[in-house]
């Protein structure tokens, strides 16, 4: 019944289901990330755009993976949630194959540069595209949501939680696509542009979607 998933033992329930498939979605993309990297004709330095991008992409993948097990906690509306799985399968696998091109390029998971550093430097072309000059390094990741809106994520239920996740991942997805964007113009490496690629296509597609399912709750 619907009304277990409010009592506290059923969101419990859901967020070890949510914690597993994250943990499932993770290995598998490790293992591909592993596979991709090994073929790889060129390897990235641990301060180049693609290690950058394979590090602050995962920071920004794991909120969403976040905001996507507390809207499935939150909710049983079937296309929410069937989104929200989505969203956390792909986003929780492609983090492993960042995960996996990091220790394959010998490079750390973590870095002395501030967040997004590598997306002020120039383009391959040489110039500074609408990405560098509309981000500083430091700064909260494009689209990234504040502390206060996922505690406001994490309080809602039903409709309004429905709302809230669809604001916020929509302005999350437009972020990603700005990042994933950027590293595009900064990398000749297959593997990297594939993924980054993908994610544009894919975010892009679920930004117009998550318009349509947010006006039809308005």
């Amino acid at each position: 019944m619907s009304i277990a998933v409010s009592t506290p033992s059923g969101r419990t329930r859901l967020a070890v289901v949510g914690a597993l498939l994250v943990l499932v979605a993770l290995v598998a993309g490790v293992l591909l990330g592993r596979a991709t990297a090994s073929s790889a004709p060129a390897t990235p330095s641990a301060t180049s755009a693609e290690a950058g991008f394979a590090r602050d992409m995962q920071t920004h993948h794991a909120q969403a993976v976040d905001m996507a097990i507390l809207v499935r906690e939150a909710t049983d509306d079937p296309e929410v949630r069937l989104l929200a799985l989505d969203i956390l399968t792909a986003q929780s696998q492609q983090m492993g194959q960042m995960f996996a091109w990091l220790v394959s390029w010998g490079a750390p998971q973590t870095s002395t540069e501030q967040p997004m550093a590598w997306m002020s430097r120039p383009a391959l072309d040489g110039g500074h595209d609408e990405h560098s000059e509309s981000h500083v390094p430091g700064e909260r990741m494009p689209g990234l949501a504040t502390p206060e809106q996922m505690a406001a994520l994490a309080d809602a239920e039903g409709v309004e939680a429905e709302r809230l996740f669809l604001e916020l991942m929509t302005e999350h997805h437009i972020g990603g696509v700005e990042m994933a964007e950027a590293v595009l113009a900064r990398t000749e490496l297959p593997l990297v542009a594939n993924l980054a690629n993908g994610m544009v296509q894919l975010q892009s597609k679920e930004i117009d979607y998550m318009r349509e399912l947010l006006e039809a709750r308005q």
